[in-house]
């Protein structure tokens, strides 16, 4: 092992003969050239997933009688925001296909394009992409894929579809529903904003009126003004090939479990005919939703020899939420004076009545509850700010380590780049460059009442009573508003990530070649600087999202350069420009900034998964995460560090790397999600939620402290 020149080796580090640290250098070195990139890259940052209040669940964010509505936001705020305010390189106007108006498609396609020629001004290069959001859902894991971001390269007519293709099923049901459901007389209790109720009505009848295509007929053959809609990723595909435009399809959320269905997996969709490994190239790692990163091995809801579910017991690791739904339960009854005999079987039917739910509305069998009496239950512990209800086989590693071995000669896999997004629904793209708007910037005060007296009447529940219901044969659609428990998720509403590209230029064929090869990286929303290439015996490179085929022992070096601290408010130029009234509404006079003087880079973490090499392979042995854990000694100049992998040439098989650049700590919205509290044997008894309604103050941004980080592109390495 080589000595380090930028101090000792953290605690961390695994000592392994087969696999040595070759150098770890401090941002000491950074001044004499180590960061001096390649004169024909560039590192662009940018956002892939930008929704604005044309999608059906944003316009309804900014009805007034919601806790975060601050008027509505069109597609030309995101050029505004993306501009003037987050100041980042290119954005995807990306709003859901399935409530998508012809006439607003038309209008989104001018935004972009008026984008795109202003040359003028702060950032006045920003490059503007159009794509759209297939919103699938499923009932039950068999049926699920999730959703993906459809990214096209241009923006000129006629190289994009003349609409966008939404996806069968639940999720349209709601998008395209939700408007009609809304009752005619609930202006009339908010009466002087009564005509934005009517204006989202008028959107409901509008998207009634809109006719559902013709099945059957290629894409390009169907009139523009109707409803399209694939139901799984290979009729998709199928209809994307009848463009034949460049296109990228993006899944995102994967492991969320406001919608994915307890025991989703990859498994299900790593089929020939639902994989295009041309355009499903690229992963969203991390959103203003949470993070989809990790494996872990519980189960929600595991199934017995007999193919029956069950509710597994809690561990330190994992409360599953079936078992809090019996302990609700037992306490109810023990509290009415029934016997603990009694309350033991009503508990035990509590269990099976939540576990028989195959989608995610089990916690419906358990009525009148609140977010504290579920403490933690459902998720994912001792995980950087994980997804709500997290489904560890949806998770990003879970799917890197999985092969489909029914072409022996041919196994399929996915080999995801890795990208961060917003996920915005205020057209604030990029919104992540500073702590702060909690409630106006993230998704918790939308869903949630301005009110006590209009929470109540948006989320009211049947009393809380000491038995519960079974609700097995209802599905999604009947269990109606507030199935995705959205009091309790309002815990993990952050502020969005960014996409990184080493592009040539700050053009839109150069962002959209590096976003195909892969050479990219997510950020958690601050922009660290961040390399990462395998180093190649006679000389040169490969960038993280490349592929290599090698004998002997693969060598990796790591460059991450800490984001720029952040100064308060907004440049006088963009004042100027934006002016007073836009920079309010847009976002209440905060920019982003930079001061001169850059955070820490504290580590670097090396994450190695090796694929299955015959079906069944047991994946957690797979996926080593923190494989290495390489210290930096950042003095505010970056951090330099290289490794290899001395076990690959014995073990004789695949494997594919990747690094995280973690930063030093700051304060985070929701850091801590629902800021359990833990007793000494590790159970979880209390809670201190941030809420997205009156309950906690809106001024209130629940800040902790955590640390920002980046996560590179895999480089998959084939044993050759």
């Amino acid at each position: 092992m080589a000595a380090s020149l930028g101090g000792k080796l953290s605690s961390n580090y695994r000592s392994n003969k087969k696999t040595r640290l070759v150098a770890a250098v401090s941002g000491l070195l950074a001044g004499v050239g180590f960061f001096a990139e390649a004169a024909d890259k560039h590192i662009l940052f940018g956002d892939t997933h930008v929704h604005s209040t044309y999608s059906a669940d944003a316009f309804s964010g900014t009805l007034p009688m919601k806790h975060g509505a601050s008027g509505a936001f069109p597609p030309a705020d995101a050029c505004d925001y993306a501009r003037y305010v987050s100041q980042i390189d290119f954005y995807f106007l990306t709003d859901h296909a399935e409530s998508y108006l012809p006439e607003y498609w038309q209008d989104a396609i001018d935004s972009v394009q008026r984008c795109s020629q202003q040359r003028d001004g702060v950032n006045g290069d920003l490059v503007a992409f159009i794509g759209w959001e297939w919103s699938q859902v499923g009932e039950t894991p068999e049926t699920h894929y999730g959703h993906h971001n459809v990214l096209f390269k241009d923006i000129d007519r006629d190289k994009i579809p003349a609409r966008p293709i939404g996806a069968g099923g639940v999720a349209t049901l709601g998008l395209r529903e939700s408007a009609n459901m809304l009752p005619w007389w609930l202006g009339y209790l908010d009466f002087p904003n009564r005509e934005r109720y009517q204006e989202y009505r008028n959107f409901g009848k509008a998207l009634a009126k809109v006719p559902e295509c013709q099945s059957g007929v290629p894409s390009p053959e169907l009139p523009a003004e109707c409803v399209e809609l694939a139901w799984d990723p290979q009729e998709l595909f199928q209809k994307l090939d009848e463009w034949g435009f460049e296109t990228l399809v993006v899944p995102h959320g994967s492991a969320w479990g406001i919608y994915t269905p307890p025991g989703a997996s990859w498994e299900h969709q790593l089929q020939e005919k639902y994989h295009d490994p041309d355009k499903m190239r690229l992963i969203e790692v991390y959103s203003g939703h949470g993070n989809s990163e990790n494996y872990h091995s519980f189960r929600a809801r595991p199934f017995d020899e007999n193919g029956n579910p069950y509710c597994v017991e809690p561990t330190v690791e994992y409360l599953p939420s079936c078992w809090q739904a019996g302990e609700i339960i037992r306490e109810r009854c023990l509290k009415s004076g029934e016997a603990e005999s009694e309350c033991e079987q009503r508990a035990a039917k509590a269990r099976k009545d939540y576990v028989d739910v195959p989608h995610v509305g089990g916690w419906k069998a358990i009525p009148g509850t609140e977010v504290k009496d579920w403490l933690d239950s459902g998720q994912a512990r001792n995980m950087y700010m994980p997804a709500f209800n997290y489904r560890p086989m949806k998770s990003v590693q879970y799917g890197l380590a999985l092969r489909n071995f029914e072409n022996p000669e041919s196994p399929l896999g996915y080999s995801w780049g890795f990208i961060g997004s917003s996920d915005t629904h205020t057209s604030r793209a990029g919104h992540g460059f500073k702590e702060y708007l909690r409630i106006n910037s993230t998704e918790a005060g939308n869903r949630s009442g301005r009110s006590q007296w209009w929470n109540d009447l948006l989320f009211r529940d049947e009393e809380p009573v000491a038995e519960s219901v079974s609700i097995a044969h209802k599905d999604l659609t009947s269990l109606g508003f507030g199935l995705t428990e959205t009091e309790r998720r309002s815990s993990f509403l952050s502020l969005g990530g960014l996409v990184a590209v080493h592009a040539e230029s700050k053009t839109r064929d150069a962002i959209w070649q590096a976003m195909q090869r892969k050479e990219v990286y997510g950020t958690s929303g601050a922009r660290i600087n961040l390399w990462f290439d395998l180093l190649q015996e006679e000389g040169g490179s490969i960038p993280m999202g490349g592929e290599v085929a090698m004998q002997n022992s693969p060598r990796f070096r790591v460059k991450a350069l800490g984001a720029f601290k952040q100064l308060p408010g907004c440049s006088e130029q963009v004042k100027q420009e934006l002016g007073s009234k836009s920079l309010q509404r847009l976002a209440q006079g905060e920019c982003f900034n930079p001061s001169d003087e850059r955070h820490r880079i504290t580590q670097i973490e090396v994450v190695r998964i090796r694929p299955q090499q015959f079906a069944g392979e047991d994946i957690e042995s797979l996926i080593e995460d923190k494989w290495l854990v390489l210290p930096c000694d950042d003095q505010g100049l970056g951090c330099m560090v290289e490794f290899s992998d001395d076990d690959f040439p014995d073990s004789q098989r695949d494997a594919l790397y990747y690094v995280r650049a973690i930063q030093e700590t700051t304060d985070r919205v929701n850091g801590k999600n629902l800021r359990t509290t833990f007793d000494t044997s590790g159970k979880a008894v209390s809670l201190d939620p941030c809420y997205g309604d009156n309950r906690t103050a809106k001024e209130d941004n629940c800040l902790s402290p955590v640390g920002h980080r980046a996560w590179s592109s895999p480089i998959f390495v084939s044993y050759k």
